[in-house]
């Protein structure tokens, strides 16, 4: 089910970047799992990483992801979120 192990990073605007608090993740996550269908085949694991399932679109997810992380004031207006699959 779950196959894709992914890194969720913060990228600062001067170029600092470091792993998400699972904290964040779980928070994105537990929202998506009751609200947000697409997003079920998502588990946190730590900081930075989630593994998910194929059907997954992780485009879909940053920009969700990074949507939510703004609104909680997680991210800054000028951070971003990068997404880095690091297995399959």
């Amino acid at each position: 089910m779950f196959l894709h192990t992914l890194r969720i990073e913060r990228v600062t605007a001067a170029g600092e970047v470091s792993p998400c608090p699972i904290a964040w993740i779980d928070n994105f996550a537990m929202r998506n799992f009751t609200n947000d269908a697409i997003f079920d085949d998502t588990l946190p694991v730590a900081d930075g990483l989630m593994e998910a399932g194929l059907l997954v679109p992780l485009p879909l997810l940053q920009e969700r992801m990074e949507a939510w992380f703004r609104r909680k004031g997680y991210l800054r207006a000028d951070d971003t979120l990068r997404i880095v699959k690091l297995s399959l």
